[in-house]
């Protein structure tokens, strides 16, 4: 009495599934454009700043250390000057920014 019988609907063709995957593809543009490309761009010109530290910069690591680049030991590991005599060795993707870049010497 109070039940309705319940109808089968009738199965969608193929225009159907094609219409149901149409948000998702846009769904997925809009984080692309809006999340995905904006991050990839930070994180090249992150690593381009740091490919090109050398000695004499000033910099901030991500502790919020601030120093001047002593020697540049290779592309994983740099030290540097937080106080006069004081070197401390700090891994270059910790690097959070470049202050101030030194002019290269002139031969």
């Amino acid at each position: 009495m109070f039940v309705t019988p319940a109808y089968a609907q009738a199965a969608g063709g193929a225009a159907g599934a094609f219409g149901s995957f149409v948000p998702l593809i846009l769904i997925f543009g809009i984080m692309y454009f809006l999340l995905i490309r904006p991050q990839q761009k930070k994180m090249k010109t992150h690593k381009a700043m740091i490919a090109a530290v050398r000695r004499g910069d000033q910099i901030v690591t991500q502790g919020g250390i601030i120093g001047k680049v002593a020697k540049v030991k290779d592309e994983s590991e740099i030290e540097v000057e937080i106080a006069t005599g004081v070197k401390v060795r700090v891994v270059t993707s910790t690097i959070a920014q470049v202050l101030s870049k030194t002019e290269p010497a002139s031969e």
